[in-house]
């Protein structure tokens, strides 16, 4: 019976770069979650208020691809803001089978008040790590790394 090689984590590139990955996103989850609490929102709900400012709204299907929330959440978290007055969901004009979701004017307040502040918030955290050119690139690379995930 052949032996399968054991792989020295220490020693395995994919290794070093997998644990540092994942440690950065906790870490940034610990950061970014309260801080976005603290605004009165949930994260899935900052994600929909922030996906959906400065647009005309989107279909469910949009929301879901561009936003980090999953499809069988989204629902829920669009009643919710719904209940809080902060989006509206009404009929497309181009399309009469689609709902279009889009903030209400209480809604668009709420993005230009919590969006800048988590923005200016989260943005030192960076700031202090990466130059301009580094983030640059690095974004380059979580996009690629992520493609590859994505390839069936």
């Amino acid at each position: 019976m052949a032996r399968r090689p054991t792989v020295d984590p220490s020693k395995d590139l994919f290794m070093q770069v997998l644990r540092p990955l994942v440690e950065t996103y906790f870490a940034f989850i610990r950061r970014d979650d309260p801080h976005i609490r603290s605004l009165g929102l949930t994260p899935s709900q900052f994600d929909v208020i922030a996906t959906l400012g400065d647009t005309e709204g989107m279909t469910c299907k949009e929301l879901s691809e561009k936003t980090l929330v999953t499809k069988g959440t989204l629902t829920g978290v669009l009643d919710r803001l719904e209940r809080k007055s902060l989006i509206e969901r009404v009929p497309s004009r181009e399309d009469r089978r689609c709902t279009l979701i889009r903030l209400t004017p209480k809604g668009d307040a709420r993005f230009r008040e919590v969006f800048p502040a988590h923005i200016e918030y989260m943005k030192p955290h960076f700031q202090r790590a990466l130059t301009t050119a580094e983030a640059s690139k690095l974004r380059e690379l979580l996009l690629r790394l992520k493609e590859s995930f994505e390839r069936t």
